[in-house]
């Protein structure tokens, strides 16, 4: 019998799974998140989870929040399941499914009073977030952007704010008014330097209203650096059948993921933490060298096979590293173009951890699909692969593959596969990005005109030539013609 996942019928969902071993109505609430997405379920909350279940920190439950209708649908969904998620962890040969309860609640969205009385409990001691890379408010640079028009909004009214870094702003001003010590801001996000970041976006918004409160901030709230990972991928029908019909568990919005997870955080919480070292994190003086490594190899990996795979009517990510091309220009691009220009890892040997990311692609349990990893290029492509090509230019080093990931992005923005299938875009500038990826099959410059998104590499006339002949090469004889010739170290104009 199938059971509907609640706290009422956790014991009857124990027999297929395993169930929280601590008392959800013994926990208390020291987190507050924003964005309570599948990969917040499958990573922090996994990981407290872990750690409620060693008996350890019960006063660190999670309280979640939100200001995109997206967060309506998570809250409605997870309240009607006591807030419970159910996580399926696949490994090439295994799979398990477990209950999580670390969440106690979420938020209305768009109540911001009640928001902001929530960042004002002083039991709330960490604020912590997954909002997406372009959730971030910067520029290609890296650098926060103050005219954008939700933050010219929250500055102009910053007692009724409607993004995240309003709200905790709003958030910190009144726990000073209050004599609360502030709470630690811990980003989430694939963002290099997510801590630093954070406080620029942060310091920046406040700065527009009140310099003397941004001072303050910057002196006063911890902001730091973490790398995460795990590959989880969006629920649809397929991953809530798979659950009902193996585990007999029906739950409303389930996360699969993958079985490896990391989480490497530098150790800056002056107002506590829960113990997360018992559990397998890793805190480090400088989170940097893991950050770019896990960045410019995995997330850059995933943004390079992305677009010949969609172009080639790919679905699955492991389907596309099944195809000798995709696979085999995956491994040059890295082991030639961006392996090289990583720094040291300490105690990491980067080939070994390229191995890894190859195997995790390769698993095809986990369901991740080409359309997760194509969309929000105009956000990734500027944290993922223009940093290496940015690199390798100045150190007057070849980008011939780096620039043919750039191309096959440009051509997937053409709006068709090479099949002629329609290709459908998950992307906020998607129609000035197909606009220009149009002009661009005549004029290659069009494309690179965005300097939000190409920045001082677009200036690079050793780009630019490499750029244009890959994109006319992708044009005139086809995606896989052109990996060939990039294999065959022919794809040179």
């Amino acid at each position: 019998m199938t059971v509907k996942i609640s706290l009422s019928t956790l014991s009857d969902a124990a027999a297929t799974a395993a169930i929280p071993a601590y008392d959800r109505a013994a926990l208390s609430a020291g987190i507050l998140h924003f964005g309570v997405g599948n990969f917040h379920r499958a990573h922090q909350a996994v990981y407290l989870d872990d750690l409620f279940n060693e008996g350890f920190d019960h006063d660190w439950a999670i309280v979640g929040a939100g200001v995109l209708p997206s967060d309506q649908a998570m809250r409605k969904k997870l309240q009607a399941q006591d807030f419970l998620t159910t996580v399926v962890e696949q490994d090439n040969n295994r799979t398990a499914a477990r209950v999580t309860g670390p969440m106690v609640d979420i938020l209305p969205v768009g109540d911001q009073a009640a928001i902001i009385a929530a960042l004002t409990d002083p039991k709330i001691r960490i604020v912590s977030m997954t909002i997406t890379e372009g959730g971030y408010f910067i520029d290609a640079n890296g650098d926060f952007n103050p005219a954008h028009p939700a933050i010219r909004a929250d500055a102009e009214n910053p007692a009724a704010p409607k993004t995240v870094f309003g709200l905790i702003i709003a958030g910190l001003k009144a726990r000073r008014e209050k004599g609360i010590a502030p709470f630690t801001v811990m980003s989430c996000d694939n963002i290099p330097g997510n801590g630093h970041v954070t406080e620029n976006t942060v310091c920046g918004l406040a700065k527009l209203s009140d310099p003397d409160f941004a001072a303050w901030i910057h002196d006063n709230v911890a902001f730091p650096n973490s790398m995460v990972d795990r590959i989880t991928p969006a629920t649809g029908a397929r991953e809530i059948d798979f659950l009902r019909n193996t585990f007999e568990i029906e739950d409303g919005w389930p996360v699969f993921c993958e079985e490896f997870k990391q989480w490497v955080m530098e150790d800056h919480f002056p107002a506590g933490r829960p113990a997360l070292e018992k559990v397998g994190v890793q805190f480090v003086e400088d989170v940097a060298p893991y950050e770019l490594m896990k960045i410019r190899i995995l997330n850059g990996g995933h943004a390079a096979i992305a677009y010949p795979a969609a172009l080639l009517d790919i679905h699955f990510v492991h389907e596309a590293m099944e195809h000798p091309l995709i696979r085999a220009f995956l491994e040059k691009l890295e082991k030639e173009e961006i392996i090289p220009i990583v720094p040291p890892v300490p105690d990491t040997s980067l080939e070994a951890y390229y191995d890894l990311i190859e195997r995790r692609f390769l698993n095809p349990k986990i369901g991740d699909t080409i359309p997760r990893l194509a969309q929000d290029g105009s956000n990734r492509q500027p944290k993922f692969i223009l940093p290496s090509t940015a690199d390798r230019l100045q150190r007057g080093e070849d980008i011939v593959g780096l620039s043919l990931v750039s191309a096959l992005w440009c051509r997937y923005f053409a709006g068709t596969s090479d099949s002629g299938r329609t290709i459908v875009f998950n992307d906020a500038s998607a129609e000035k990005l197909q606009a220009a990826a149009l002009a661009a099959k005549t004029d290659p410059m069009a494309f690179l005109a965005f300097d939000e998104i190409f920045g001082a590499v677009s200036g690079s006339q050793h780009f630019r030539d490499r750029f244009a002949h890959a994109l006319q090469t992708l044009w005139s004889k086809g995606t896989a013609a052109t990996l060939q010739l990039y294999l065959e170290g022919r794809l040179v104009g």
